[in-house]
């Protein structure tokens, strides 16, 4: 009797009313917005304009979508188109059955149309988003746990996955969870192209080109641990040969371009550039307005306080009082200066009074006495 294990879900699909909630579309669509946002963050940080990720995903997601499909119906065919098969069976995608060697090629050709609509450099874009696409798979292979699906060998480990389900030949028992272990390594992967990328400054497509390495690696020696019917060639399954020449021509783009251009883009999308220059020269034009409207404010007020002095008012006022204040000092000055040119005849008595000149006094008033009864 096992006592630990992964349970599997009882069913992979919850219905809200009429809508069913399929737990692998929502695997999905949490992966696709997790690798938009990030993209989205590594974007801006070099140099592009937020929403451009997003833009160009409008483009790569569906033709992923539809090249994921395509690959696992070509490589699956007898799925579908076998005797007892429907072959309508090939468009429910939500059933699961997604292939990522089709997804990342029909998405990358979806990616560089949407470059080409923007004016962008594809592997510039690619480097951007290839850490959120290892995590979107991260999400999305949950999808599979959701239905059963894409397990190992039989195993007693306590981590060993419980599968119910009988359907499609599956037989139920113990066995290793390959969906936890791809989960996790390409969370691993993820982390391993953000920290190469600022330590090496990865460009031109070059990080893209070390998560498709990276993840190739994990994909082989989990590939060999699946069960599941899949065409095999030279004693290897069909997956792993894929994963091994997507390898070596990674690992020889990534020393290719290393030698023809070394280092990052400068610029990764020119009109935020032309953007950053806008901003620039508007936020110096709105510096010199403020100064010039500082400058007309003033003048304006200097202007005012001239009116106002023209008028009387102000300073003017303060002009005239002072004016009169002075002419009433003026005023008062000579009238004490007549008060005492009057008041100086009033003492001329006393001094003729003066005991010292007393005779020569008397003399004088007997001299004018004598001259009037003359006359």
């Amino acid at each position: 009797m096992e006592l630990a294990y992964i349970p599997s879900p009882s069913h992979g699909v919850l219905h809200l009313g009429p809508i069913p909630l399929r737990g692998y579309a929502f695997c999905i669509i949490i992966g696709v917005f997790l690798a938009v946002w990030l993209g989205n963050k590594r974007w801006i940080a070099r140099g592009g304009r937020a929403g451009t990720v997003a833009d160009i995903a409008v483009w790569a997601v569906p033709f992923g979508l539809v090249g994921g499909r395509l690959y696992h119906v070509i490589t699956d065919y007898e799925l579908y188109f076998s005797e007892g098969r429907d072959w309508v069976d090939a468009f429910k995608i939500w059933q699961g059955g997604l292939g990522i060697w089709g997804a990342i090629a029909l998405g990358a050709l979806g990616a560089w149309i949407g470059c080409r609509r923007r004016g962008i450099p594809l592997p510039a874009w690619a480097d951007a988003v290839a850490p959120g696409i290892a995590f979107a798979q991260a999400c999305g292979r949950w999808g599979n746990w959701f239905n059963q699906e894409l397990y190992g060998r039989a195993t007693d480990l306590p981590w060993a996955l419980h599968i119910t389900s009988s359907t499609d030949g599956r037989v139920p028992g113990y066995y290793h969870p390959t969906f936890l272990y791809e989960s996790l390594w390409c969370v691993g992967v993820g982390f391993l192209v953000i920290w190469a990328d600022r330590r090496f400054k990865l460009g031109h497509g070059r990080a893209f080109a070390l998560y498709v390495a990276a993840y190739c690696v994990g994909r082989g020696w989990i590939e060999y641990m699946r069960v599941d019917d899949a065409h095999h060639i030279l004693g290897l399954r069909l997956n792993d040969w894929t994963a091994i020449v997507v390898f070596l021509l990674a690992v020889l783009y990534i020393v290719i371009s290393s030698r023809l251009r070394p280092g990052r883009e400068e610029i990764v999308e020119p009109r935020a550039e032309d953007d950053e220059s806008v901003a620039t020269e508007g936020a110096s034009d709105a510096s010199e307005g403020a100064s010039d409207a500082g400058t007309a404010d003033k003048g304006k007020d200097e202007d005012e306080d001239k009116d106002k002095d023209r008028a009387g008012g102000g300073t003017g006022d303060d002009s005239v009082d002072l004016g009169k204040e002075t002419v009433g000092e003026s005023a008062a000055t000579a009238d004490s200066a007549t008060s005492t040119d009057s008041a100086e005849p009033a003492s001329a008595p006393e001094s003729e009074e003066d005991p010292e000149d007393g005779s020569g006094a008397a003399s004088v008033a007997r001299d004018e006495a004598g001259s009037a009864k003359k006359g």
